[in-house]
């Protein structure tokens, strides 16, 4: 190889980069240690919430249960239907599992004024942002606040806080 095969990287946009990299880094490790978290948490008003069990069946449904409330009990997915709202059950139920908890305590899921919807698990301590997996999925759960009971009583507790 000859002098005039190689290649040259300018050392000024080669530096500013390098700078800004470490910058970055500097600024992320200053705040995790800190002690400060990024929050997605919506600080909007709550516009509607439901409390809801939900049990797999052996025949591949998935059924939402409203404790409490009369005629509680209704499909929200069928065998073959909906992957992602089976998903994100299923990641809570294994979390639970790895506590040593059970499915005995409901979920709670929240819409926001802002339009953010999440769901809730206060025995793990977990919240999942569904609006962060788009607005098909969000609407697998957004739904759920909408959807009437067997006996067409409201579905969603609306809330005046």
């Amino acid at each position: 190889m000859n002098h005039d095969d190689q290649i040259s990287v300018p050392r000024v946009p080669l530096a500013s980069a390098m700078v800004l990299l470490v910058g970055t880094l500097v600024a992320v490790g200053a705040t995790r240690l800190a002690g400060q978290v990024p929050d997605s948490a919506s600080r909007a008003e709550v516009v509607a919430e439901r409390v809801l069990r939900f049990e797999d069946r052996p025949d591949g449904r998935v059924v939402a249960i409203e404790p409490g409330a009369p005629a509680t009990e209704w499909v929200v997915a069928r065998p073959g239907e909906g992957g992602f709202l089976r998903g994100t059950l299923r990641a809570l139920a294994r979390e639970r599992r790895a506590m040593g908890l059970g499915a005995e305590q409901p979920l709670r899921l929240v819409a926001h004024a802002d339009g953010r919807i999440s769901l809730e698990d206060a025995a793990t301590a977990r919240r999942i942002d569904l609006e962060s997996f788009g607005p098909t999925n969000a609407g697998a759960f957004a739904r759920l606040l909408t959807t009437a009971h067997a006996d067409g009583a409201a579905a969603a507790v609306q809330t005046s806080r």
